[in-house]
């Protein structure tokens, strides 16, 4: 079981990512909207105003996707849904996709097609 993150800096491209997970029978997200610090530094802490330049590398909004995953084949398709929409993630100022293993976990419903 993994925990799946992903910063997502094209907001347009969100609902192909979210039709992707569903086709993959992920079904449980959360999606937050996120901000890089590059940004938040370059605007709100003058001394940093030379971070300027890396923060217009990156759009004003990103969305933070959460999302918990029971088996390792979906977390592979996931990894390659993000690759196919957002492209070259090494790219700057494209987004970042991470996992982490998870030990314990309550409340995480059946995904579809799942028996009780």
């Amino acid at each position: 079981m993994q925990l799946l993150i992903a910063v997502i800096n094209e907001e347009e491209k969100l609902d192909e990512i979210l039709l992707g997970m569903i086709e993959l029978g992920i079904t449980g997200a959360t999606i937050i909207n996120s901000e890089g610090m590059g940004r938040v530094l370059s605007h709100d802490i003058p001394i940093f105003a030379g971070l300027e330049a890396i923060a217009s590398l990156s759009r004003p909004r990103n969305h933070t996707i959460f999302s918990v995953i029971r088996e390792d084949e979906k977390v592979a398709g996931a990894l390659r849904l993000f690759r196919e929409i957002c492209g070259d993630l090494e790219r700057p100022a494209t987004g970042i996709v991470f996992t982490i293993p998870v030990n314990q976990v309550a409340g995480l419903a059946p995904e579809i097609g799942e028996d009780g």
